[in-house]
This record gives C-alpha cells, structure tokens and sequence, in this order.
C-alpha cells in the first residue's frame, strides 16, 4: 500500500469516528502538541452522490454538512479532516491526529489505535451487514399462482 493509499485510510477512519473515540486517541498520545490553525473549523455543504444499484447511473441524493480544519504543528507538519455534522471540536482533533500519523517515528502508538478504530468500524459494517441480509427477501423462490 503507498504512503497516500495508508494517510487516505486513517484520513477515512478518522471521519467517520466519534468525537469521543478522537479524543480518547490523542489523550492516548499526551499532551496536545503545539500547533498553528492555519484554517479554522468551518462548516459548509457538499452533494452526496448515489448509483442506482450500487453500480448505475449516478444522480444527486442531498446536501450533507461538513465541517473541515487544517493545522501546522510546529514541525512543519500539516493536518487536515472533514467531517460530516457541524463538531468543529472533532475536526481540529481530527487535524491533529493527520499531522501526528505523519511522523512514523512518533506515530507508533496512534497508528495501532487508529488500527483498532478501523477493526471496530468494519465490525460495526459487517455486523450490519448480515442484519440486512437476514432481510433479504429471493423472490424467484416463491411460487406463482395455484
């Protein structure tokens, strides 16, 4: 996996975690470091996209709210998020977080949480998963009139 492939998943995870699980992360890793807000965290829309079937024509499904932050630690390093909701807490956490990850050599412990958040988050899919599949209905089984 490239260097971007593995910054864009953490990036992923880091979204799509709770504020709580963000901050739980860094206080894992000490004291917030010292870092620049180079953009404040502001809130704003983005169109949400969907594919019939999950592979068809795309079309336009909403606006969702989003929140994004970019900082500078005092290395030089710069962090970046978007989140969906308007917790403009969770995304400066969230930028935070990305500067860290950068650093391989201080990022250890934050990389295996970020690790373990991704395995919760799968969990939490898959066990959805199977809970929709429970569902699901094969109608080429039933029977046509008597």
């Amino acid at each position: 996996m490239t260097e971007t492939a593995i910054r864009q998943h953490w990036m992923a995870v880091l979204a799509r975690a709770t504020r709580g699980e963000v901050d739980a992360l860094l206080q894992g890793a000490g004291p917030l470091p010292t870092h620049e807000v180079l953009k404040a965290p502001e809130t704003g829309t983005v169109m949400v996209e969907g594919r019939a079937g999950g592979a068809g024509r795309r079309f336009n499904l909403g606006e969702a709210t989003v929140t994004r932050c970019v900082i500078r630690l005092e290395g030089g390093a710069m962090g970046f998020s978007y989140a969906l909701g308007r917790d403009g807490r969770k995304a400066r956490l969230a930028a935070i977080t990305d500067a860290l990850l950068q650093d391989e050599a201080e990022a250890g412990p934050l990389r295996s949480g970020v690790k373990a958040l991704a395995d919760k988050q799968q969990a939490a899919r898959e066990l959805a998963s199977r809970k929709a599949a429970a569902t699901k209905v094969d109608f080429f089984t039933l029977v046509r009139g008597a």
